[in-house]
């Protein structure tokens, strides 16, 4: 019989599995997942990962995941760009990217970006801005604005013709709203894959 030291093993199995299903599995299949013989024991896996509040039930007693859940692994030690350092699983603790990457979340909004004109501040097409919903923001910070109808992400610079929107590619010029200046909120962070997942 598996014990609760084994409980690390089965929730990372099951975050992978919900990455991939976005859902909790059936008893039988969690069984399966977990090698375990009953239903029973799995029941009493799923319990012991509410108590460390991984999951919670709703009201109808579905499974579901509780915030937790999506804590990943945060290396202690911070990564040299020169030299190696010491191992980095020699210190690891616990962190949800929401604390990293969101403030508010009642006014945090995730957007693609498309197109190069910010390549030189390192913002790329295909990349996730994660924008804070704001209608005012100070000269020099990253913005999403709203222009001719549609969405772009220009830095806010202002001059003696008053509010622009700045491209970071001497390709693209200044947009300079006739109108005025609309915006959805300030650039906080930036979500970039370097990998493609395995199917």
């Amino acid at each position: 019989m598996r014990t609760p030291q084994a409980d690390p093993e089965y929730l990372s199995r099951l975050q992978d599995y919900f990455a991939r299903w976005k859902m909790i599995p059936s008893y039988e299949r969690l069984c399966a997942l977990w090698g375990l013989a009953s239903r029973s024991a799995a029941g009493k896996v799923l319990e012991r990962l509410r108590r460390a509040e991984f999951l919670e039930r709703t009201p109808d007693g579905a499974w579901v995941p509780a915030r937790r859940f999506f804590e990943r692994q945060l290396a202690r030690q911070v990564v040299q760009a020169g030299s190696p350092a010491a191992d980095v699983e020699a210190g690891m603790t616990a962190l949800l990217l929401d604390d990293l990457l969101v403030d508010t979340p009642s006014r945090t909004l995730l957007v693609r970006v498309r197109g190069e004109s910010m390549r030189e501040a390192n913002i790329f097409d295909g990349d996730m801005v994660i924008v804070e919903r704001q209608a005012e923001a100070a000269p020099g910070e990253i913005v999403v604005a709203l222009v001719d109808g549609e969405l772009t992400v220009k830095r806010l610079l202002r001059d003696g013709g008053g509010w622009l929107l700045h491209p970071e590619n001497p390709e693209f010029a200044d947009i300079r709203p006739e109108g005025e200046l609309t915006l959805v909120g300030v650039v906080t962070g930036l979500a970039r894959r370097l990998r493609k997942g395995q199917a």
